[in-house]
């Protein structure tokens, strides 16, 4: 851990790392600042609550799917750290028709700026995981991974708590802010050339993510672990749209208690993030990820139980008043070792990825896995509106993620497997 700490003092990292931290606490700083508006002030309809927080996700979601293809073959054949200032530039753009959105009280431009956010992040994120194995030594990309996606939900945990207490109109100016000294601190990011030669680029985005898929997928190893990140981030879109409804409209508790909810799981993904890389001492290796995933299904089959059978106040609660309510801290419990088992589950998966390839494929690996990642993610999403639409309780969409859990343990069982079945083949 102190070793994975001190790449926090280097310049081959430390741009890096601060930059995905602001682009994350925005992005959360947005979209909570934006769901708790929609939810808690424009409308007053259970289903329509939930049908919008279904397609603000699948719809920041979308651009993943569509453009990750696109993403990786610039995050190849360009220099990293100069498409990385290019995006912290228009994220300036982005943020000032969020502003507008969030100060008019506008769901065409909020929706539309969130879908722009979804861009910008789809051509961020091959960058950040292919410049670990650049610039770190093959024994610093698994700690280099751990410390990016802790502070990537450290920035999440952030944007979250303020993004749900501050007015709307000073997230306005806040999301302005940050994307100017966001793309400030973009511009340390050291040089990082292109690992290929060839410098072309297929502008057909469906041809171009066939193909990305159908090379990447083929390797059983990859495959396996893709889908498993792909099972990990289907739940994650479930749960991540069902939070505020199950707040507001099962638990009758206030914003307050749906950013307490937020938050919490974003420190427990965070936290199982770095005691993972603990327990595999800087190793690649997927062998606690079964264990993870089926941990997280107990967490949440137990969450399903008592908030199932939750004793509703007459009259909508704050953080305070929810905390002392029979329950509250039992559900806060469940909530945070779902998150920790999230966590360890995904963090060594990401790093299998990208020390497992080629640098001269890393990114077009990542943008692969986001390809499919995104459509699960938008599967996910949509399929919680389906079954809210067709009369089923949010909190029966619970179990959903528990046979995903089952699902995720499987894959990631067989991804172990093999892996060990490669080394002893070496």
């Amino acid at each position: 851990m102190q070793a994975s700490l001190k790449l926090l003092t280097r310049r081959k990292f430390l741009p890096l790392f601060s930059t995905q931290f602001l682009g994350a606490f925005n992005d959360n700083l947005f979209k909570t600042a934006m769901v708790m508006l929609v939810t808690y002030r424009i409308f007053s309809d259970n289903r329509l609550e939930a049908a919008f927080n279904a397609a603000a996700n699948a719809l920041f979601i979308l651009p993943f799917f569509l453009f990750s293809a696109l993403a990786g073959q610039l995050a190849d054949c360009r220099d990293k750290a100069w498409i990385i200032r290019i995006v912290k530039t228009v994220e300036i753009g982005i943020m000032l028709v969020g502003a507008g959105g969030l100060l008019l009280q506008s769901v065409p431009l909020l929706l539309t700026a969130l879908f722009a956010m979804g861009v910008h992040s789809t051509f961020f994120g091959p960058i950040k995981y292919a410049l670990l194995p650049q610039h770190l030594d093959s024994d610093e990309v698994l700690g280099g991974t751990g410390l990016i996606e802790a502070g990537t939900y450290g920035g999440v945990l952030l944007g979250i708590i303020v993004g749900g207490i501050i007015p709307a109109e000073a997230a306005a100016a806040t999301v302005l802010a940050v994307a100017l000294v966001g793309r400030i601190v973009g511009q340390q990011v050291p040089p990082a050339p292109p690992v290929i030669e060839d410098d072309s680029v297929d502008l057909h985005v469906v041809r171009a993510s066939i193909r990305l898929v159908s090379e990447t997928l083929h390797v059983p190893r990859l495959f396996l672990a893709i889908l498993a990140i792909s099972c990990f981030w289907m739940q994650a879109a479930i749960l991540g749209t069902l939070f505020v409804p199950l707040v507001k409209n099962v638990l009758y508790a206030d914003q307050e208690v749906a950013t307490l909810f937020l938050a919490v799981f974003s420190v427990g993904v965070g936290i199982g993030s770095i005691a993972i890389n603990r327990l595999l001492g800087g190793t690649v290796s997927a062998r606690y990820a079964p264990a993870a995933a089926i941990l997280m299904g107990l967490f949440l089959l137990d969450l399903h139980h008592v908030a199932g059978h939750w004793d509703a106040p007459e009259t909508m609660v704050g953080w305070k008043a929810f905390l002392e309510l029979s329950g509250a801290k039992h559900i806060l419990v469940d909530l945070f070792g779902v998150a920790v088992s999230g966590g360890m589950f995904v963090v060594p998966l990401y790093a299998f990825l990208t020390t497992t390839v080629d640098k001269l494929h890393t990114a077009r690996t990542v943008a692969a896995n986001n390809i499919v990642n995104s459509g699960a993610m938008v599967m996910g999403a949509l399929l919680f509106a389906a079954l809210i639409r067709v009369g089923v309780p949010v909190t029966g969409t619970l179990l959903v993620v528990v046979v995903g859990s089952l699902l995720a343990a499987a894959i990631a069982w067989r991804l172990h497997r093999a892996a060990d079945r490669a080394l002893s083949s070496a």
